[in-house]
């Protein structure tokens, strides 16, 4: 069966005032659905990669017959990117992160403030469109990186478990051009407790 979008878990005004509800209706029925469509698409030449997850192909994107590997690459990337940029708010978000993660950013970075710091960096340094990242590495470490247009960290051997994204339709109605402001009062909505569950997770 072709993938499907995954409902938001919240209504289109609940990330208001830091993202605009007009943003969040176009971004998600739109720019989302669509590369939802594409993908599907892409993958109706060889139905067999239905069984597998969404992330599971873009983890093995080798895998992927080359004829439309591209396609997968850019319009999969564009759907579990999404998938887990809304999962990466809230609008009960900001706050600090507890636990297990607190404690592996705190190892890593120094602290909260450091690391947010090379989140924003690593967003507004992304030239043109793209995401910025804390990824987990596969022996536990965590780091902050930048992915260009729908790459995705899951083809770097990655775990994602945070993101942001900075292509402009994520924030240009409100934003315009200052892309710094979105990367601060995005901290107001960032759902620390999801993150949390995945990187306990595996």
């Amino acid at each position: 069966m072709p993938f499907e979008m995954i409902p938001l878990s919240y209504a289109f005004d609940a990330l208001e005032p830091v993202i605009d509800a007009r943003t969040v209706e176009i971004h998600y029925t739109r720019h989302h659905a669509t590369y939802l469509k594409n993908f599907n698409s892409a993958l109706e030449k060889y139905p067999e990669l239905y069984q597998k997850s969404p992330e599971a192909i873009l983890t093995n994107l080798e895998q992927v017959p080359e004829d439309i590997r591209t396609a997968v690459r850019n319009n999969g990337g564009g759907f579990v990117n999404h998938n887990l940029y809304w999962a990466s708010m809230s609008p009960d978000g900001g706050g600090e992160p507890q636990g297990k993660l607190a404690e592996a950013i705190q190892k890593e970075f120094g602290s909260l403030s450091t690391f947010k710091e090379a989140l924003e960096k690593a967003g507004l340094g992304r030239f043109g469109s793209g995401y910025a990242w804390l990824s987990r590495r596969a022996d536990g470490s965590l780091l902050v990186h930048s992915t260009a247009n729908q790459d995705s960290p899951l083809s770097e051997g990655l775990t994602p478990l945070l993101v942001v994204d900075v292509w402009e339709h994520a924030y240009y109605l409100k934003y315009q051009n200052r892309r710094a402001d979105y990367l601060k009062d995005w901290w107001d909505v960032v759902d620390w407790k999801g993150a949390a569950r995945r990187f306990e997770a595996e």
